[in-house]
């Protein structure tokens, strides 16, 4: 098959046949301001050093955030975080807004959120574009973990290890 000739719709059916995690990447901006976005494209690089990588569309409206960001942090979340994923997967004004108590800081003002399954602070490695979208490499700085169900993608749908 030429690649000229992929059905853009037929490929996402195909590539959502892989089930992943889902995770809320956070940073904040030079001027204070909190940015975060729900994604499914997170992946471990390497050990040594700690690597991990995400990428995110280049019209997303926070790719200028990330962009110029030192540090970022990915909170891989809960079988009972959907509608923090929902939030986060939709525009808004202030994402954080009304979710005070589900935050601490991390690592350059960071924010991280409380129980996810597992929370990487990573600084800035490398930034690539590759095709519509920018791919993020971060060295790992900090990370925690807890024993918790993920919330996991499917086809389409938010899914739960139990189903």
């Amino acid at each position: 098959m030429s690649e000229s000739k992929l059905d853009e719709r037929e490929l996402r059916n195909a590539l959502g046949g892989f089930a992943t995690g889902v995770c809320v990447v956070t940073t904040r901006r030079p001027d204070g301001k909190r940015e975060g976005l729900t994604v499914n494209s997170f992946s471990s690089v390497s050990l040594a050093p700690p690597i991990v990588l995400w990428n995110l569309s280049l019209r997303a409206p926070s790719a200028q955030a990330f962009r110029d960001a030192e540090y970022f942090a990915i909170n891989v979340l809960a079988a009972d975080q959907q509608e923090i994923s929902q939030r986060f997967s939709r525009p808004a004004a202030d994402k954080f807004d009304g979710i005070e108590e589900a935050l601490v800081e991390g690592l350059g003002g960071v924010p991280l959120i409380e129980g996810a399954v597992a929370r990487f602070e990573c600084r800035v490695h490398q930034l690539n574009d590759v095709g519509d979208h920018l791919v993020l490499f971060g060295q790992v700085e900090r990370f925690d973990q807890r024993d918790r169900e993920p919330l996991l993608y499917h086809r389409g749908r938010y899914r739960s290890l139990t189903e």
